[in-house]
């Protein structure tokens, strides 16, 4: 893949039109999943591999993991800030400045262990949503965007494996 490519290797986030019982079971079976796809992806590499970029200019493969915990521990106070309060406003954070931050050189295993959690406690929550709380939702104070836990829920699915292809596609470079 090129580095273009690279960017996005499963395309940019599309948002459904429509939010299928099926689309539902297989997102939350993505994020069930990751961490564990993670681990696999990464297993076989010695720790100086890990600061392989996945592009040009982009993050290295043991930033894209810490990234991937601390994006979804975001997330899931996202998911239940909009669960417990009235269409909150959610807090951004500026991923590229923690991604330069000394904890992001640390051995990823804790990234992984993070995100093990974080996705337990994900998927007991969608396992429970009911309809009316799946339709809940938060605002995005950046761009005024109102979205729906259900919506949230799809963002993280590809948020998930767009990144996981990072690792994969590098891996399979590095060892090519």
């Amino acid at each position: 893949m090129t580095d273009e490519e690279m960017r996005y290797p499963i395309g940019k986030f599309v948002a459904p039109v429509s939010y299928t019982e099926q689309d539902m079971r297989h997102w939350i079976h993505d994020i069930a999943t990751l961490p564990g796809r993670v681990r696999e992806a990464i297993i076989s590499l010695t720790y100086e591999q890990l600061d392989t970029q996945y592009r040009t200019g982009g993050w290295s493969l043991r930033q894209v993991v810490h990234h991937l915990a601390d994006s979804h521990m975001n997330s899931l106070c996202r998911f239940k800030l909009a669960l417990t309060e009235d269409n909150p406003t959610i807090k951004p954070y500026e991923e590229a400045a923690w991604a330069i931050q000394p904890d992001y050189r640390l051995p990823v295993e804790p990234s992984i262990k993070m995100l093990e959690g974080i996705h337990q406690h994900m998927v007991a929550l969608f396992e429970s949503f009911t309809e009316d709380q799946w339709d809940r939702t938060f605002i995005h104070p950046e761009s005024g965007s109102v979205t729906s836990l259900k919506k949230n829920l799809a963002i993280y699915a590809w948020h998930s494996n767009h990144h996981l292809a990072h690792l994969t596609e590098t891996v399979k470079r590095l060892k090519g």
